[in-house]
């Protein structure tokens, strides 16, 4: 007689995979985005999520679920906060005593290097962002990432050149 696959609805086996998923998966989003808080909460509701669809997934499918479910909140809460800084961008002040020409010009370069740091690779833009945009030092980039300090030197380093090829003269880094 085959042996029934456990349910994820036992409490049991729910809690041995919380306890054995937990800190590893919390490690993992933390690592992408930088934020214990933000990595706890987002394990947090994928573990309540995978309590509340304990009927639909399967015990030997869980770990997939979890890793791929929490991947998918953290990139959801990226693209939220992209929407977000786009539209903080678009709301021009008034109170501005630049001229009309000078604040598109502003914007079209805004643009060009919105879209130049997304033509990095992944690797050089984590990188890059992190530096430039959440002011980590290398060495926590390193702890973040998991690389050490000379590979975060050489991914920016890279990064930076090629933003310098792709804008040409329109900047100075």
């Amino acid at each position: 007689m085959p042996k029934k696959e456990p349910s994820i609805c036992e409490e049991k086996y729910y809690n041995e995979l919380f306890h054995s998923y937990y800190e590893p998966v919390t490690n993992y989003i933390y690592y992408k985005c930088g934020s214990l808080q933000q990595a706890e909460d987002i394990v947090q509701s994928v573990f309540v999520k995978l309590w509340k669809l304990c009927n639909t997934i399967l015990f030997n499918k869980a770990k997939s679920y979890i890793y791929t479910a929490c991947n998918n909140s953290f990139l959801n809460e990226v693209a939220h906060k992209k929407v977000i800084l786009k539209h903080q961008k678009s709301i021009v002040n008034t109170t501005d005593n630049e001229s009309p020409d000078f604040l598109i010009e502003v914007d079209e370069f805004r643009q060009k290097l919105t879209d130049a740091i997304n033509k990095l690779s992944v690797k050089e833009r984590e990188v890059f962002l992190l530096s430039r945009i959440d002011k980590k030092t290398y060495k926590e980039i390193a702890e973040i990432t998991g690389l050490t300090v000379k590979a975060i030197e050489r991914r920016m380093s890279k990064a930076l050149l090629e933003l310098r090829e792709m804008l040409g003269k329109e900047i100075k880094l």
